[in-house]
């Protein structure tokens, strides 16, 4: 196949972790073009996705955009779209979700896959407030009603969550390390710039496989006191567990969180979803990304990998 008559996939967020991920493992599987869309093309992140190959287009993703939207996607085969974490209020990721969508199906676009997660409102009738999964919901809800094939990926907590938001602290010789879960509960965890691109890829090359399904994507199960452990035997640094799971000991920790009220309560609510709902429904496969990507980084492989001692590291959106 030429170049030219390779599948066009437009990735949506494409600078940012699960963004990246994905243009570049379309892009090094030198089985698709990619469009990168971007609401700055000329950051580090969006020049180094042009050096592997793709084209970069700004995408305004503000009301009074969509007919550039539309244009961002047009001649897409298929499309990535992802909404990231805006202020907790007014259905405000479900509104951008649903102007991606709509934008891409008016382009054209056949196949769109969907980065989801469960709706914590409808689970819990309203008793966790937890919208950054809930619009994302309602999202994909609605992209089952628009005339196109369509599939959905589901990420587990990040471990780059405990190098960008919830950064250790030295006491002494001791790196305290405040996690947002209660120390021998196991959950779902993943690194996202490194395993979105591979399960999105699997889904692009084989549509009527995962047409109409939601892929959990998971690295690994794992509790902080074993987070907390395998940190020590792979740095040698002496570490401690510190409990940020309710309002006050996540303040304790990280006062400036208390500037947003908002936003400190949805890390609350969907931190208590994960622990009395579970992260992910009963109804999902949650070895379906193991299976097809043996290489899924474990706590322990992304800590050897990325070579992180405790330190504040960003990742982007």
């Amino acid at each position: 196949m030429s170049e030219d008559q390779r599948p066009l996939i437009a990735v949506v967020g494409a600078t940012s972790k699960q963004g990246r991920s994905v243009a570049t493992t379309l892009l090094e599987s030198n089985q698709y073009r990619v469009r990168a869309l971007t609401r700055n093309r000329d950051s580090a992140e969006a020049r180094a996705l042009a050096d592997l190959g793709a084209e970069i287009v700004a995408a305004p993703l503000g009301y009074g955009h969509q007919k550039d939207l539309v244009a961002a996607f047009q001649n897409a085969d298929g499309a990535y779209l992802m909404t990231p974490q805006l202020e907790p209020q007014d259905n405000a990721e479900f509104v951008l979700g649903k102007k991606l969508a709509d934008a891409a199906v008016e382009a054209g676009v056949g196949h769109i896959v969907f980065s989801t997660l469960d709706n914590v409102d409808k689970i819990t009738g309203g008793k966790k407030y937890a919208p950054h999964f809930t619009d994302k919901a309602l999202v994909a809800d609605y992209i089952r009603t628009l005339p196109v094939t369509h599939s959905f990926v589901s990420l587990a907590f990040f471990y780059t969550n405990l190098l960008e938001y919830y950064v250790p602290q030295m006491k002494g010789d001791t790196l305290l390390m405040p996690i947002y879960l209660p120390e021998d509960f196991c959950a779902p965890f993943v690194d996202p710039t490194t395993a979105t691109g591979p399960a999105v890829l699997s889904i692009l090359s084989d549509p009527d496989t995962f047409r109409g399904k939601t892929l959990p994507i998971v690295g690994e199960i794992i509790s902080p006191r074993e987070i907390v452990d395998t940190f020590q035997t792979v740095t040698g640094i002496k570490a401690e567990y510190r409990s940020a799971y309710s309002r006050d000991e996540l303040l304790h920790y990280f006062p400036g969180f208390a500037a947003n009220d908002l936003l400190v309560q949805e890390l609350i609510g969907m931190v208590e979803y994960a622990v009395e709902y579970g992260y992910f429904g009963r109804e999902h496969d949650l070895d379906w990304s193991r299976r097809l990507n043996p290489d899924m980084l474990t706590w322990e492989k992304f800590l050897k990998s990325s070579g992180w001692r405790g330190a504040r590291h960003q990742f982007g959106l």
